[in-house]
């Protein structure tokens, strides 16, 4: 009688920042989206090839590196009234699980840390292959969206508008583009 043994491969990868994307929108006055991007984003994917459920990622975002084209509008959102970036100088995601895997899809849930507040959040997460790099490595890339509304994270300045509405809207659209490097 003979057994075999299946062990698990556990895998750590890098985000290399330089091929990867943060993003977010939210609307202004109502009429029109205004996006922006955070240039500095660090972190670590360890993925098991035998269950996609044993992931785990761990993102942090550095609040400085805001840019949405606009240094006035950078700053304002780098201030006390937004981020308060001296105080809470990052952004971090941290997963607690992984649901619903049809293919190359799955939602990966994880608590999103923002102005010091801590909420779970639901990615949408596409995997969008592997490949040889032209130097020997591994790489892996993942694209993921969510939404979240930013008064959960305290994310509460505003201003009203003359003609009825608000200044900045609630909901912000969040989408990652991330490519890995095997470790």
């Amino acid at each position: 009688m003979s057994t075999t043994a299946t062990t698990a491969t556990r895998t750590t990868w890098n985000i290399d920042a330089s091929h990867s994307q943060v993003e977010f929108a939210v609307k202004h006055m109502m009429i029109a989206t205004v996006r922006g991007r955070f240039a500095d984003v660090k972190g670590t994917v360890v993925t098991d090839d035998s269950d996609l459920a044993k992931a785990e990622v761990d993102v942090v975002i550095d609040v400085n590196s805001i840019d949405t084209r606009e240094a006035k509008r950078d700053a304002h959102l780098k201030s006390a009234d937004f981020f308060d970036a001296e105080t809470f100088p990052r952004i971090t995601f941290k997963s607690t699980g992984v649901t619903g895997a049809r293919g190359d899809q799955f939602k990966l849930v994880g608590n999103l840390t923002i102005h010091g507040v801590t909420r779970e959040v639901t990615l949408d997460v596409t995997s969008e292959g592997r490949a040889k790099d032209p130097w020997g490595g591994e790489r892996a890339g993942y694209s993921a969206q969510t939404r979240v509304n930013r008064k959960d994270f305290g994310l509460t300045w505003n201003q009203a508008l003359e003609t009825g509405g608000l200044l900045v809207g609630d909901e912000i659209k969040i989408a990652l583009d991330l490519e890995l490097v095997k470790a």
